[in-house]
């Protein structure tokens, strides 16, 4: 059973419903807003954040299983940004040296997980990838920044423009993250 198929299987358990009523749920809220979708279900059915992302992410079509095979998903975040798909390359021969990493495609980024999200990779923009990070140890720099707005599942962003920029300091800062995820 993949962690998805546990978690909706648990949500089913916990809650007495099918994914199928929840989607139904948030699509006839009138919500519109990933963010304001989930805090809809945590405010008003007691979901915890991940269960809520995942009825969102599935009401909205914007899963990984929305889309047949994974490795489109990376195509098409780089579609019209190939010259940042060498920074994604290296950065997941990296993060492959840490073990047991699970890759989970989204549509617009990639989730780097251990038992929980430590990690994700997205190129934001035509010109910068950002690494975001899911850390309680480490502390922000001019180069760790806080994540703000950027994503709700990260404490820390790496802005990238260039794979060299992948080095030993990056690389331990997701292995922190990593080892705090197992």
């Amino acid at each position: 059973m993949t962690p998805e198929e546990k978690m909706i299987d648990s949500m089913e358990k916990n809650t007495g419903k099918p994914i199928s009523h929840w989607i139904d749920v948030v699509r006839k809220s009138g919500i519109e807003k990933h963010k304001e979708m989930i805090n809809y279900l945590k405010d008003k059915h007691g979901f915890t954040y991940g269960f809520a992302n995942l009825v969102v992410h599935k009401a909205k079509n914007s899963d990984a299983g929305s889309i047949s095979d994974t490795q489109d998903l990376v195509e098409m975040q780089y579609k019209g940004k190939e010259s940042l798909r060498p920074i994604y390359d290296k950065l997941m021969k990296e993060v492959g040296k840490f073990g047991e990493v699970e890759i989970v495609p989204k549509k617009a980024y990639v989730s780097f997980r251990g038992s929980k999200q430590f990690a994700l990779i997205q190129p934001s923009t035509k010109t910068r990838v950002d690494v975001g990070i899911n850390s309680k140890t480490l502390d922000t720099t001019d180069r760790l920044e806080s994540s703000g707005s950027f994503n709700s599942m990260c404490s820390h962003r790496v802005r990238l423009t260039d794979e060299n920029q992948i080095d030993k300091e990056l690389v331990a800062w997701l292995k922190t993250a990593y080892v705090e995820a197992k």
